[in-house]
């Protein structure tokens, strides 16, 4: 198999030299290539990276990003923090305006976060905001939506109570979960109000027109406060999930940028491209979760066993050209408000040396030799650098006597049915960060956060231990609690963690104003293309 694999990448490599110089691009039009198609437009029910670059450059937070990955005022040009650190109090710009003229003022935020936390709104991604009052208990229907600790005394003014001192909040602010969303249009549309000519948004761009699996075109908002010095008019969000294809579309001149790349293709990548391709830091997780209320994947032996073998290191160089980091733990190193991951066994001897302990493992949990072999169903998006991944792990597997099995679906499909609780054994997942702290890795395997739970992992032990840990004010301490409840994560490996991001990105030479940050944030309101 891998003979013919390189016969492929060296015929692709022939093709893209082929290509000649790049087709002549539409003026003013940036076509940056996406992750995906996005499931949705609607920022409270939005949970992708593919969703949220769009959500960045329609919609304004409180507060935003510039394309250094710096919190920046956005919505709110001021704001204070209270003497014990439980109320923020924001300052909206006076020249704030909806894309169709509108306002933009204080009970805008009012109505959206509540909008996100009413159980009604089902958002998967409604727990992020839990550090606000009483958000629990509104998404969970225990108390109404008016309880919800965000106010505003007059139309420039939003206040934002929270349970406890949050070392996040700010950062927190800048997520699509925190996004305004117009009232009226909302109310008038219901769910349609994302669409072409219903959309109404606050952001440097607004909605032009959506072809599904084709593209999402923006084009600058003539109300917002910065229209003028917006250098690009247009963006057209292309999706790129096959990143052959999508390669081969940036060397015939179709596209401006790539989010991603194919790892397997980096060292030809780096010779056709030289520095095109540009590679940087990022805060994000590539993990395998195993459906822990079935059987017989609720045996954390199992999962050990599984975990026992896996080359990590082959994973990230062969497989992703160390465009990927070995991940031993959920949290990657170097997050602010913490100290060095724990860590699952393993990592000190080689994969192969590690068969023996998981052959007793699995031999514990009731597999090996002259019984029945144990099967596994691997669910994947499709995209060259899962498909190989997961041909790898199944080869690894394959030596502990396992048959693993493919199901692949496009990303769109393949995270609905992690996150509307479909069935599976063993499912690719991938998290970015939203904030550097721990708790925005450890919060995903909580008890209850079903949206991103997939596999329904509960541990009362480690749930004391983040509800603790979000009442403790001192940093060390609260580092120390949060260290021990990944310490259960990686004992009992609910989620596998295979490797940790790093950002890579084609940048064509007429695109200017692309930095590499932590956040992997770019706002096209911050490029600037050659005529």
């Amino acid at each position: 198999m891998r003979p013919r694999r390189r016969d492929c990448l060296a015929g692709a490599a022939a093709l893209l030299a082929g290509l000649g110089p790049g087709r002549a691009a539409e003026p003013g039009l940036y076509r940056r290539g996406n992750d995906a198609d996005p499931e949705t437009l609607d920022p409270h029910k939005s949970s992708t990276v593919a969703e949220a670059h769009i959500l960045r450059d329609l919609y304004e937070g409180l507060l935003t990003y510039d394309n250094r990955g710096a919190i920046i005022p956005g919505a709110a040009e001021s704001w204070t923090l209270s003497e014990d650190a439980r109320t923020y109090t924001f300052a909206l710009r006076p020249d704030g305006r909806w894309s169709n003229g509108d306002p933009v003022v204080a009970e805008d935020f009012v109505f959206s976060l509540r909008r996100i936390l009413s159980p009604a709104t089902a958002a998967k991604y409604a727990e992020v905001l839990y550090p606000l009052r009483n958000a629990a208990a509104v998404n969970r229907g225990a108390l109404p939506v008016e309880a919800l600790g965000v106010s505003a005394p007059d139309a420039r003014t939003v206040v934002v109570a929270l349970e406890q001192p949050t070392p996040y909040l700010l950062e927190l602010l800048t997520h699509q979960t925190s996004i305004p969303v117009h009232r009226a249009s909302v109310e008038r549309f219901g769910d349609t109000f994302t669409r072409p000519g219903n959309s109404v948004s606050n952001g440097p761009y607004r909605l032009r027109d959506m072809v599904p699996n084709d593209r999402i075109t923006l084009e600058a908002n003539p109300h917002f406060r910065d229209a003028a010095r917006l250098a690009i008019p247009r963006v057209a969000f292309i999706p790129t999930p096959d990143l052959a294809s999508a390669v081969r579309r940036f060397a015939a001149g179709e596209v401006d940028s790539l989010a991603d790349l194919p790892g397997d293709q980096m060292a030809s990548l780096k010779r056709r491209f030289g520095p095109q391709v540009v590679l940087g830091p990022a805060l994000g997780l590539y993990a395998l979760a195993v459906n822990t209320r079935k059987a017989p994947f609720d045996d954390p032996r199992l999962r050990r066993a599984l975990s026992l073998v896996i080359d990590r290191e082959f994973l990230a160089a062969a497989v992703w050209g160390e465009t990927m980091a070995p991940a031993y733990s959920l949290c990657p190193a170097g997050l602010d408000n913490y100290g060095t991951p724990p860590e699952t066994p393993g990592r000190e001897a080689l994969p192969i040396d590690n068969e023996e302990e998981a052959r007793r493992l699995l031999a514990e949990a009731g597999f090996g030799p002259g019984r029945t072999p144990l099967r596994i169903e691997y669910r994947f998006n499709t995209t060259d650098n899962n498909r190989n991944t997961a041909i790898a792990v199944a080869e690894m597997w394959r030596g502990l006597g396992i048959e693993t099995r493919f199901v692949y679906t496009d990303a769109k499909t393949h995270f609905a049915h992690l996150r509307d609780g479909g069935d599976f054994d063993v499912a690719r997942m991938s998290w970015i960060a939203d904030y550097s702290d721990p708790q925005n890795f450890l919060f995903l395997l909580a008890s209850g956060n079903d949206g991103m739970n997939a596999g329904r992992f509960s541990d009362a032990a480690y749930d004391r231990l983040l509800a603790e840990a979000a009442a403790e004010r001192d940093l060390a301490r609260r580092a120390g609690l949060l260290a021990r409840a990944e310490g259960i994560l990686m004992r009992d490996l609910p989620w596998i963690p295979l490797m940790h991001y790093r950002s890579k990105a084609l940048i064509a030479p007429r695109l200017h104003g692309y930095h590499p940050n932590l956040r992997n944030t770019a706002p096209t309101r911050f490029l600037r293309l050659d005529a």
